[in-house]
């Protein structure tokens, strides 16, 4: 309870402060940060996933920002040999500003990738977001079949639901690529599964629907039993590897990822950056308030 409390109310402490916590999730402020630790991640040969840090914007002229700052990304990912895709969010390139603008955004980013053969995960935000997400998934699928995914939340009791409305667009020559995490953003129980082991039963229970029908999936967890569940599951299915990976975020459970990749299971860590971290560490602290203690306890020892 104390933990939970704690993190309720950094948000609210000075920024100097939550970067305590921060530093060891974000790989810095600037491209240069991230192109540093992927390619380190890579010599480890583990892949990435870049991420400009920034969503919910309250600008059109942000959303213009945000989309520059892919396009250079990608450009500067390239050119340096990064093993990696990319990750965005709607909601920077104006999801709730003007649908179209960000539809507009979004798809200029895609068109770039597509000239290295790159692709782009679109990341699946809070639940107001989830229909106009999918809506936008399905535009860009029909026009970039092979460089572009979606991202899909275990915790949403929508989800199975989503993944049988979604299997028109499914192919043998060009799979669906989904990431399937279980979920961050704080929902209403009537429309999200709370307890954990509730939440674990319908992570493995949407799993194996992607195994079944020749999804490829990108299986994000840093839990050892849905890792230990996922190995079942592919064991059951035989699927080859090329059909999933496992997925991360950077500086989260170093250990089993290690232990993931020795098995000689594929493996993709999440590396955002930018200057627009506060937001992102905030979700992390409700996500593991745990970690509230130790930003309390380095604050005293700090001063």
């Amino acid at each position: 309870m104390f933990n939970k409390f704690i993190a309720a109310i950094l948000p609210w402490f000075p920024k100097k402060f939550i970067w305590i916590f921060s530093r060891s999730y974000i790989s810095g402020e600037t491209l240069d940060d991230a192109i540093r630790v992927s390619k380190d991640l890579n010599y480890k040969n583990i892949k990435v996933t870049l991420d400009v840090l920034g969503e919910f914007i309250k600008t059109l002229e942000e959303a213009e920002s945000n989309k520059k700052e892919y396009l250079n990304l990608i450009d500067i990912s390239y050119k340096n040999h990064i093993d990696g895709n990319f990750s965005l969010k709607p909601t920077s390139f104006g999801l709730l500003l003007d649908k179209e603008i960000c539809y507009k955004h979004i798809r200029e980013i895609v068109a770039k990738a597509t000239t290295y053969n790159g692709f782009i995960r679109i990341d699946m935000e809070d639940s107001p977001c989830t229909d106009d997400e999918i809506t936008l998934f399905r535009r860009l699928k029909s026009e970039f079949p092979a460089n572009v995914g979606l991202v899909l939340q275990a915790y949403l009791k929508r989800t199975l639901k989503d993944l049988e409305q979604m299997l028109d667009l499914n192919s043998i020559k060009i799979p669906l690529s989904y990431r399937l995490c279980k979920g961050i953003y704080v929902e209403p129980e009537s429309i999200s599964f709370k307890k954990y082991e509730e939440i674990n039963h319908h992570f493995l229970e949407d799993l194996e629907f992607l195994f079944r029908n020749k999804i490829h999936v990108g299986i994000a967890t840093h839990d050892k039993p849905l890792v230990e569940g996922a190995y079942n599951l592919i064991k059951k299915y035989n699927v080859p590897k090329d059909m999933y990976e496992f997925q991360m975020l950077y500086g989260v459970t170093p250990r089993l990822r290690e232990s993931i990749v020795n098995e000689g299971h594929t493996m993709r860590v999440y590396v955002p950056f930018g200057k627009q971290w506060f937001g992102y560490s905030t979700r992390r602290l409700k996500e593991n308030p745990k970690m509230a203690t130790h930003i309390i306890k380095a604050i005293f020892y700090k001063g």
